[in-house]
């Protein structure tokens, strides 16, 4: 009886066992948010069985009390407001500290908006079970969870407990939230300030990829590069051959023929639908342009000397008019006027990002468009814009 008291229904373990125990059952809950809230639900990147499907509410239920239908909604917002006053959770716009430290805050905030869960959350389960009891005693899981944990290991339950109901605040709310939209490595120049954290990520299911998954969001897979590791996806590809899950989207590949001399419109769909790879390769262009007129510059311009000025300069030249502040636009438009190549640079990334902006130009307008832009590309007497434009009428 000492003993049950003691150690619960498991006996005694070894301190380094009940580490285990504690990130295998976190481990449980973030695949269960990747693959189930996230990628099923939010996205419908994949469809699943009703097994694992309900296993997942279920298993949701007990470890955070997170309503599936909020969850997705919220989410939703979140990209279709990313960066923007209306984003739940940016801390671009919040401060990185506040979606840190506040992650989880933010998103129960967000979640008892009725008005938002009416508007982005159709789609989610509305049966019985998820009226009646998921959503309707959503803290009955989580004290549910803290029973089973004390009657299996006794005491050192309560802080594994402690452990499982941090996890998802954490790490979701507040690493792949916050961290995810500040710090870290961009393999896609999508319109966010969405980034990678780590190409190895195991504690996160994948999440950490968010840059891939910001450009690609109906992707089931997270992972881009052979060196990124999306455990998530490797759950869902087992899930698939046991015939318990079925991949309706992946990221498409960019593929590359030879350079058309004339663009068609399958060049103009292509270039379309590998948008955020063709920027990712303009921004490399412009960065290798960038050193020597900046140091030709400093010449002229005394403050550019200052090491920040050039790291904002280098990342301004990136953005659109309206997403810079006056100021920055000023001293944007000072150093441009002094320099032909980066007005060039500049002016031709704005056009080409235009082709896949929301417009009522036809196909065949745009197609002229994209054709006089690689036209005047090739024929602008700078290399590295010629030599991307050739790479341009190459994809696939």
């Amino acid at each position: 009886m000492l003993s049950f008291l003691s150690y619960g229904l498991a006996g005694e373990l070894p301190w380094w066992g009940y580490v285990v125990v504690a990130l295998a059952l976190t481990h449980i809950t973030i695949a269960s948010v990747t693959i189930f809230l996230h990628r099923h639900q939010a996205h419908r990147a994949l469809e699943l069985h009703p097994l694992p499907s309900h296993f997942f509410r279920f298993w949701l239920w007990l470890t955070t009390g997170m309503v599936t239908r909020q969850w997705a909604a919220v989410h939703r917002k979140h990209h279709a407001r990313c960066e923007t006053p209306e984003d739940p959770h940016s801390p671009q716009v919040l401060g990185i500290r506040k979606v840190l430290l506040e992650g989880a805050e933010l998103y129960r905030t967000a979640a008892r908006d009725q008005a938002l869960v009416e508007k982005f959350g159709s789609g989610a389960p509305d049966d019985w079970i998820e009226r009646n009891v998921y959503q309707k005693h959503s803290t009955l899981g989580i004290s549910l969870m803290l029973i089973i944990d004390l009657a299996l290991f006794g005491p050192i339950g309560l802080t594994i407990w402690a452990v499982q109901m941090l996890w998802i605040p954490v790490t979701a709310a507040g690493m792949i939230n916050g961290l995810g939209h500040f710090w870290g490595y961009r393999n896609f120049a999508c319109e966010d300030a969405s980034t990678n954290l780590i190409p190895w990520g195991i504690l996160i299911g994948g999440e950490e990829l968010h840059n891939n998954h910001h450009a690609f969001g109906s992707s089931a897979r997270l992972s881009s590069k052979w060196y990124e590791f999306d455990i998530g996806w490797l759950y869902i590809r087992l899930m698939e051959m046991a015939r318990l899950a079925k991949v309706k989207k992946v990221a498409p590949r960019a593929r590359f023929n030879p350079a058309k001399p004339v663009c068609d419109l399958d060049l103009l769909q292509a270039v379309i639908t590998h948008r955020y790879d063709v920027l990712t390769r303009y921004a490399r262009m412009v960065k290798s342009s960038f050193g020597t007129e900046f140091d030709r510059l400093r010449a002229s311009l005394p403050h550019l000397e200052d090491r920040g000025m050039a790291r904002n300069l280098r990342r301004w030249l990136h953005l659109d008019q309206n997403e810079l502040t006056a100021d920055d636009r000023a001293r944007l438009n000072e150093v441009l006027t002094r320099s032909q190549t980066l007005q060039h640079l500049y002016t031709m990334r704005q056009e080409l990002s235009a082709l896949w902006a929301r417009s009522n130009a036809s196909r065949e307008q745009l197609l002229h468009q994209l054709q006089e832009w690689c036209h005047r590309a090739e024929s602008s007497g700078i290399e590295s814009l010629a030599a991307f434009s050739r790479t341009l009428r190459s994809y696939a």
